[in-house]
C-alpha cells in the first residue's frame, strides 16, 4: 500500500507542477507584450520585476518539481517504452524554450528599452505545440516501433578500458 500512496502523492505533485509551468510559459510571453522603447521609468521597473521574480521564484523552481517527480515516477513505475521517449524529448525542448525565455528576460534587464523582442507569439506557439505533443503522448500512449541497430539493444561483450572504474 505504501508504493501506491506514493506513486499517487508523486504523480499529483507532477502534474501540478507541469500545469503551473505550462501556465507560466504560456504568461511570461504575453507580458513581453508590454515591453517597449520609451517606458517610464515606474512601467519598466515594475516589468523588470515581475518578470525577474517570476521566472526565478516560480517558474525555474516548478519546473525542477516537475521533471524531478517525472524522474521519480519513471523509476518506481519502470516504465522504459518509447512513447516515454518521445515524451522525454518533448520535456527538453520544452526545457529549451525556457531558457530561451529566461534568456528573453535577461535581454530586457541588459539592454533596457534598446532591445527588440520577438513577437510573443513566436514564443507562444511553439511552446503550445510541445504541451499538445506532451499531452497526446501522455494520454495516447501510442505504440512506436522503434527500429534501433542491434548494438543499441543488446549487450555487447566488449571489455571496459583499464581508465574506467568498476
Amino acid at each position: 500500500m505504501l508504493i501506491t500512496w506514493s506513486t499517487l502523492i508523486f504523480k499529483a505533485l507532477h502534474i501540478s507542477a507541469i500545469a503551473l509551468w505550462a501556465v507560466g510559459l504560456i504568461m511570461l510571453p504575453l507580458l513581453f507584450r508590454r515591453y517597449r522603447p520609451g517606458l517610464s521609468d515606474a512601467a519598466y521597473a515594475r516589468f523588470r520585476k515581475l518578470t525577474h521574480h517570476s521566472y526565478v521564484r516560480f517558474l525555474t523552481p516548478v519546473a525542477v518539481v516537475a521533471v524531478g517527480t517525472g524522474i521519480v515516477l519513471i523509476l518506481m513505475r519502470g516504465i522504459f517504452e518509447p512513447w516515454l521517449y518521445a515524451k522525454l524529448a518533448l520535456v527538453s525542448l520544452l526545457a529549451v524554450l525556457h531558457a530561451y525565455i529566461g534568456h528573453m528576460i535577461v535581454q530586457t534587464a541588459e539592454t533596457r528599452g534598446t532591445v527588440r523582442l520577438p513577437s510573443p507569439y513566436l514564443v507562444l506557439a511553439p511552446v503550445l505545440l510541445v504541451l499538445v505533443g506532451i499531452l497526446v503522448l501522455v494520454l495516447a500512449k501510442p505504440v512506436l516501433a522503434l527500429d534501433w541497430p542491434q548494438w543499441m539493444t543488446q549487450p555487447q561483450s566488449w571489455s571496459l578500458p583499464r581508465w574506467v572504474p568498476i
